[in-house]
């Protein structure tokens, strides 16, 4: 006898929506770096999306890291749109750090400016690891 296992859904962690929104800023690597490449998204930045080149490309690309970033990540109780939208509008000012629980370093952030904005980096590098671990503890 067969039995039928139907897969469990795999969660949406990152909005195709937002993707495409901040694929705007893209010449700057705005999506790469919500979509967890930073060092692509370092490149960009630097080259203005390969010359446009590669910005325009990522257009048809984003479905698919959207779809790589669901299974790549956990979804739980901090929303990846929500953290990141908090790091890039007030990251100097650690919002997104006391999003995650993390108050010290918010305090931290607060009082240095994002360590005089090299922490608000690390954090542009590393947040969808800093939101995962926190997922995946919950």
């Amino acid at each position: 006898m067969q039995q039928n296992t139907v897969a469990p859904p795999i969660p949406n962690t990152h909005s195709l929506a937002v993707g495409y929104i901040v694929w705007l800023f893209g010449i700057f690597g705005a999506h790469r770096f919500y979509y967890g490449r930073p060092v692509t998204g370092t490149i960009w930045f630097f080259t203005l999306g390969l010359l446009f080149v590669g910005w325009i490309v990522d257009l048809f690309l984003i479905p698919k890291m959207d779809r790589e970033c669901n299974f790549r990540y956990a979804s739980g109780r901090i929303d990846y749109a929500v953290a990141w939208l908090l790091l890039t509008c007030l990251g100097l000012f650690g919002i997104h750090r006391f999003y995650m629980g993390k108050v010290v370093t918010g305090i931290i952030w607060i009082l240095t400016g994002g360590l005089l904005g090299i922490g608000w980096l690390y954090d542009l590098w590393t947040l969808n690891e800093q939101v995962d671990e926190i997922n995946r503890q919950s």
